[in-house]
């Protein structure tokens, strides 16, 4: 979908473009990815994009990419990019008032309480074991944390349920999930009893909504099922 000539194909094994214009570009991460550099000193997606962009556009020189938003290293699926310091601001606004939808797949133990509910907890963030935790009342240093699931398939073990983000925190899908008992798949950290083998926690950020920073056309974009067995076994 971009404008720019596509004859580097080594960069699609590196990553998928599922939207890209002049001002913006959207990439199905894979999980392990990392979106923005940190101590790991691991090559993230963002210079990836920005070679990419490089290559494929001719730029000489430095590239500008502006990182919008991120999402936790063992997840896969939606990141949105700005190619433009204008589409950035915009993009950084957009997301701050929550005019940005973004829908997630989660594959989680069991079955939930409900095959549908809004959850509200207050989450306390415990910077040291980079975890957060939630509370039913409000708590001293918490954050309201909302999110609505619904069931939208399963099998014998495991539930798909598609969550609507209602507020941005730590964590959140993850910790509120585990709080009803139902971790997602692969997610040690909040109680899944063993790791996928590629390391990945079964949370894929699947369709992200919004109205186009510059030419206000409505985008909606949908990330690809994960190839795994289980994945397209329990997809509606």
């Amino acid at each position: 979908m971009g404008y720019c000539s596509h004859d580097h194909l080594s960069f699609f094994r590196l990553m998928q473009v599922v939207y890209e214009d002049n001002h913006i570009i959207i990439v199905n991460k894979s999980s392990g990815e990392i979106v923005q550099g940190d101590k790991t000193g691991d090559r993230p997606l963002s210079e990836i994009v920005k070679e990419y962009i490089k290559e494929t556009c001719h730029k000489p020189g430095n590239v500008f990419l502006g990182v919008v938003h991120r999402l936790d290293r063992p997840v896969s699926g939606l990141v949105v990019f700005a190619k433009t310091s204008k589409a950035l601001s915009r993009l950084n606004e957009l997301f701050r008032v929550g005019d940005v939808h973004k829908t997630y797949w989660a594959i989680v133990k069991g079955l939930p309480p409900m095959e549908e509910a809004t959850l509200t907890h207050w989450l306390v963030r415990n910077e040291k074991q980079n975890k957060s935790y939630a509370y039913d009342k409000e708590t001293p240093k918490a954050k309201k944390a909302m999110l609505h699931y619904r069931l939208i398939g399963h099998t014998d073990r495991y539930s798909l349920l598609e969550v609507q983000l209602m507020t941005g925190r730590h964590h959140q899908i993850r910790c509120q999930l585990a709080k009803i008992g139902c971790p997602i798949k692969g997610d040690l950290k909040y109680g899944a009893q063993r790791s996928n083998p590629d390391a990945s926690i079964s949370l894929l950020a699947r369709k992200i909504t919004f109205v186009h920073p510059v030419s206000k056309q409505e985008i909606a974009v949908e990330a690809p099922v994960p190839a795994d067995n289980l994945w397209q076994a329990i997809q509606p």
